[in-house]
Order: C-alpha cells, then sequence, then structure tokens
C-alpha cells in the first residue's frame, strides 16, 4: 500500500504540520504545491523521528515532491511550469505513472481558458503513458477546477467521471474518435457530510453565481488502476495532529495553515 498527500500550502510555514500528517498517516509519496519552505529545511523536520524522507530532483519551480524511499524509483518523464510526471518504479510493484498538477488560477484564467488548457494535459499524459508501455496514470493536485468543469469532464479534456462503471468501459467513441477515462472520486467529497470538510477550498465574493466551497484539489486515476483503489481511503484532512486546519464554522483557516485542505489516498500496489 502506498499513500500519496498533496497539499497547497499557500506559502505558508507550515513543515511542522506537513510533518505530524507523514508521520500519522505513513505517508509515502508527498507532493507539494505553493510551497516555499526551503527543501533542505522541510526534509530535516521530515526526518525528525529518523532518516526516512528523500528528495529526488525536482526540475519543477511550482510542485515539490518528497517520498520514503529514495529518489532513483521515481524516475523523471516530463516537466513544464505547471505539471510533472515521474514513473514510480518501485522493486517489485507494478510501475505506475504519477502526474502531479498545479493547474492556473480563476484569479488570472476564465473558465473558457482553463478548459481550452485541458487537452493539451490529455495530450501530454497520453503520450507519457504510450512511452511508459502502460496506462496505469493517476493525477493529482490543485486543478483550480471544480469536478463538474468542462476542462475535468469534457471528452477532449481530462475526460474524468464520476463513475467507476461509466469509467471501466475504458474510452468512449464521439465524432469517430475514442477518447479514454479517468475516474474522479472526488465527485463522492461534494456537498455536507457529517465525517468530512464540505470541499478542499472555501471562495466568496459578491457575485450571482458563487459555489461558496469548490472542491479544486483531486486525484483522478485511469480504470487500470481503480482495483488498487478504495473510495474510504481518500480524505480531505482538516486537522494535523492537534492543529486545526479549519475555522470554526469549517472552512480552511489561512492563519493557522493553508486556505487549501490536504488530501489524502492510497493505492494498493
Amino acid at each position: 500500500m502506498l499513500t500519496f498527500l498533496f497539499w497547497n500550502i499557500n506559502r505558508k510555514p507550515l513543515a511542522d504540520a506537513i510533518a505530524t500528517i507523514a508521520e500519522q498517516e505513513s505517508v509515502d509519496l508527498l507532493i507539494l504545491a505553493e510551497c516555499a519552505i526551503e527543501d533542505s529545511a522541510l526534509l530535516k523536520t521530515l526526518n525528525r523521528r529518523g532518516p526516512e524522507f528523500h528528495f529526488p530532483s525536482n526540475l519543477n519551480s511550482r510542485i515539490k515532491l518528497f517520498t520514503r524511499f529514495p529518489g532513483r524509483y521515481l524516475v523523471p518523464s516530463f516537466d513544464s511550469d505547471r505539471v510533472s510526471i515521474r514513473r514510480v518504479a518501485l522493486p517489485a510493484r507494478e510501475e505506475i505513472l504519477l502526474v502531479a498538477v498545479h493547474l492556473s488560477s480563476k484569479l488570472y484564467w476564465s473558465a473558457q481558458s482553463q478548459a481550452m488548457e485541458c487537452p493539451n494535459l490529455s495530450t501530454t499524459i497520453t503520450e507519457q503513458e504510450r512511452l511508459a508501455g502502460h496506462n496505469r496514470s493517476v493525477v493529482v493536485g490543485d486543478f483550480n477546477m471544480n469536478p463538474f468543469e468542462d476542462g475535468i469532464v469534457g471528452a477532449g479534456g481530462l475526460h474524468a467521471v464520476m463513475s467507476r462503471k461509466v469509467a471501466e468501459r475504458g474510452e468512449r467513441i464521439v465524432q469517430g474518435r475514442a477518447y479514454p477515462f479517468f475516474y474522479n472520486p472526488m465527485w463522492g467529497h461534494l456537498g455536507d457530510s457529517l465525517d468530512r470538510p464540505t470541499g478542499s477550498y472555501y471562495y466568496e465574493r459578491a457575485e450571482h453565481v458563487n459555489y461558496f466551497w469548490n472542491t479544486f484539489d483531486q486525484v483522478l486515476l485511469r480504470p487500470a488502476l481503480m482495483g488498487r483503489f478504495r473510495n474510504d481511503q481518500l480524505k480531505i484532512l482538516d486537522r494535523a495532529g492537534d492543529l486545526l486546519l479549519r475555522m470554526p464554522d469549517g472552512r480552511p483557516d489561512p492563519k493557522a495553515a493553508s486556505d487549501h485542505f490536504p488530501l489524502l489516498f492510497r493505492l494498493d500496489l
């Protein structure tokens, strides 16, 4: 079982909180966005109980990866300004493609521009799958889009659907062209629930259409990995040990922590 943690930490000094979650949840792969903590300082905090974590060479300034295994098992495959792809090739385990993303914000890009960029990401992923010789891909990060937006669900975009049954079909044909599916379990994390946050990010302003709660932080899985994934192993976290990451009304607390909640999931590899 591999445990993954993604967190957009909003340039906050959250090394202790990150290390606490990593210890409590036995995180194997740590993926951070908007991380301004010095690499050596964060690595020292992660290893405060012993030398466990490694910091492979990162070619992406927006996304940082730390692992419990040596960097040679995390093979660079592709890097751009907002996307980092690694072949995770551990001994005696099936290789996977880890696609870490931090896509453009709604503060600077329209919904239309966000949607039109997603086909480029989709093409990059399928090309890297072709080079790897398999399609065991997992995409994780801050998409700055909700699961229901065009760039996520559109066939020419990421084509990520809410249903395992639908995703099991592998692909569908639109206008004579085949489009492969992703499965998006984050649909199950929209709206109120007694035992989890309402979303991963809260945004409010005085305009007519406002969702308030958003689930920008997501994980998408190719059908080839769905059998390795359990929905109950996916969590949006609102605490790090004794530190509450939320305000009394449930929203992320950007003073105590980040304006995003962390995302944790596991794959049985």
